[in-house]
């Protein structure tokens, strides 16, 4: 149930106060707003009463960020629950959807990869990120892509497990690269039975549940067999499988022997600043580590900032059975429960003082701690670079958001436009966006067009999203890839949505085109230029570098997904069997297109009506 009052304009304790009648024990979460009605803070509560009169008189136990969010406060809305645990749950939702000024907030929440093996007769082993939706095992998760990716190559060495899709597998009528480099065995065209495959599939799947060991000793066995025998291919392609596998373990680095599945978690606050560093262990493996940077006030404790990392972060993850941390939470018991409930059966949550798995800890907190040393420097780099930026460009502050963006095209075609951010923590890679141009009207190649295109739609979503400009999504500066002609065009888009007082400014490469001579456009003022050997200089030439990087790399993305798709796919009513039949009796889509309507209804599968439909569909025009 939720209650909303109005405090009729109280501020700080006296707003506090005046809620205090209306409340009950109810365990709940309270919201409290400033006189613009932002959320400054979201808290739970076993008994709201109790909990919300903590704040309605100065105390010496209240911090300076808590005595400063009081005084903010101009009012309170408050919601229900059943049960603590339940209010739990819902702090941390709201926290992650409004992001208060004043609590402890998980600012990168992306998810991680696994690997899948699918539900297929020849399984198919590849990457997976998301929702776990597909049939088949999963096994993870990974820190990066990248240690899935080393992990996929050598379990594709190993085992020879097929990475393709299924329609590739179907349509297949003689092996591709793949088999001829020795990654895949090919059970598309039957070079291994359903059987052997099958027991290839079993042996990496024993191997990503930590039975590595038993995995090995087997296929030495078999090497030693062979060897005996005298079959000496088959020996060296066993004894580069067990290489593989070393590998993969080697790459995994310390394998704890002791803990089977487990998140080690560990915080090191420093200067007002945080970083927790996640460990994910996984069939005795260590799969990788991850570094995260929650925003944290000057004076907050350990306990608070790791039990709103644990309720943010699994949020949207599935915990382990057990999780180690370097500190305490203050509500363990809670977290415990709220985690279990989500995961389906026990999960633990421990603080080891001893023995492997304080060795495990020990390690996190000290990647934790050497983390955050480097980028404590890093920031106070950056903030350097931004104050020097702001006095080149006569900004009246240090931008805190940057936005740079560029096009990418070849002569027009599979045109991208690409928006990259930075600001004081660097580049926020979570903030990049692309765009792809849509304007029919645009002369291919037209670049002027293309950056209207882009920036139209932007601004259009910034009026929409965030139309009072406080929620942090408005950049404070502008950099485009280009001279006096894109700041023009750019600054008439800009004026047409009422948006012109966001600076902005054009690098333009120098007279002959070589970098550290480039210059810069703003409107209604001459273009100048920067020292040769100026730091600001090379942090814009990051910044359009860096742009530059994404908008090539969004445009072959987009290229080469455009050069693989087939034109069969965009038919209504061909799917998957009839799109194979019909490759196997013309041999190709393109001769598909150049097939007569007889022809068509010959392939079988395929009706007068759908013949009719795919002919229409590659002759629309005759």
């Amino acid at each position: 149930m939720t209650k909303e009052t109005d405090a009729d304009n109280l501020t700080g304790y006296a707003c506090i106060q005046s809620y205090l009648k209306t409340l009950d024990s109810s365990p709940g979460v309270y919201r409290m707003l400033d006189s613009q009605a932002r959320v400054l803070y979201v808290g739970k509560a076993r008994n709201l009463r109790a909990r919300v009169s903590n704040y309605s008189r100065p105390s010496p136990q209240h911090s300076g960020r808590i005595a400063r969010m009081i005084s903010e406060t101009a009012s309170m809305m408050f919601l229900t629950t059943r049960t603590e645990t339940e209010a739990l749950l819902l702090e941390q939702n709201l926290i992650k959807q409004l992001k208060p000024r004043y609590n402890v907030l998980l600012r990168d929440d992306k998810s991680f990869p696994n690997i899948h093996v699918t539900a297929h007769p020849y399984p198919m082993i590849h990457k997976h990120r998301g929702a776990k939706k597909d049939k088949g095992a999963y096994y993870g998760p990974f820190a990066s892509a990248g240690a899935v990716n080393r992990t996929l190559n050598q379990l594709q060495r190993a085992f020879l497990l097929r990475n393709c899709s299924d329609a590739m597998f179907d349509s297949r009528t003689r092996p591709c690269l793949q088999f001829q480099i020795k990654r895949c065995s090919g059970p598309c065209v039957g070079k291994i039975s359903e059987a052997d495959y099958a027991a290839s599939v079993k042996d990496a799947e024993r191997f990503l549940s930590g039975k590595s060991t038993n995995v090995q000793e087997t296929l030495a066995k078999e090497m030693a067999e062979a060897s005996e025998a005298m079959e000496f291919e088959r020996a060296a392609a066993l004894r580069d499988r067990i290489r593989a596998l070393t590998q993969v373990q080697t790459a995994q680095g310390i394998n704890p022997r002791g803990v089977t599945e487990a998140d080690v978690i560990a915080l090191h606050l420093e200067k007002g600043q945080a970083c927790v560093q996640v460990f994910f262990i996984r069939a005795n493996q260590n799969w990788g580590n991850r570094d995260f940077y929650p925003r944290v006030g000057p004076d907050v404790e350990e306990a608070e900032v790791l039990e709103a990392f644990l309720g943010q972060f699994y949020d949207t993850k599935e915990p382990p059975k057990l999780l180690l941390l370097s500190h305490p939470i203050e509500n363990e018991d809670l977290m415990t429960e709220a985690l279990s409930d989500k995961l389906g059966r026990k999960v633990e949550i421990a603080v080891p003082r001893r023995g492997e798995k304080s060795e495990l800890v020990d390690g996190a907190l000290r990647n934790a701690r050497e983390s955050l040393a480097r980028r404590m420097a890093e920031t106070a780099t950056q903030a350097k670079l931004l104050r020097g930026l702001a006095e080149a460009f006569g900004l009246d502050t240090p931008p805190d958001r940057i936005e740079v963006y560029d096009n990418s095209h070849i002569q027009g075609t599979n045109a991208v436009g690409a928006m990259i951010v930075a600001g004081p923590e660097g580049f926020l890679k979570s903030q990049y966006r692309k765009f792809n141009i849509k304007g029919d009207e645009l002369t291919p190649g037209d670049d002027f067009g293309m950056m209207k295109e882009v920036l139209t739609r932007r601004f259009k979503r910034l009026l929409k999203e965030d139309p009072e400009r406080d929620k942090g999504l408005w950049p404070d500066l502008l950099l485009i890839d280009g001279g006096a002609g894109q700041v023009s065009a750019v600054r008439e888009i800009m004026e047409e949505h009422g948006v012109g007082d966001v600076p902005m400014v054009g690098v333009a490469k120098g007279v002959d085109r070589d970098a550290g001579k480039e210059e810069f456009h703003r409107s209604g003022t001459r273009p100048f230029a920067l020292r040769h050997n100026d730091p600001v200089l090379y942090f814009v030439q990051r910044l359009r570098d860096e742009a530059h990087r994404f908008a090539i790399g969004t445009h072959r993305a987009k290229r080469a997904k455009s050069q693989m798709a087939n034109p069969l796919d965009e038919i209504s009513g061909v799917g998957g069997a009839r799109k194979r039949a019909l490759l196997a009796h013309f041999g190709s889509a393109k001769a598909v297109s150049r097939a007569n309507l007889a022809d068509l209804k010959a392939v079988e599968g395929v009706s007068e009506a759908l013949a009719e439909r795919i002919y229409g569909f590659f002759h629309e025009n005759s």
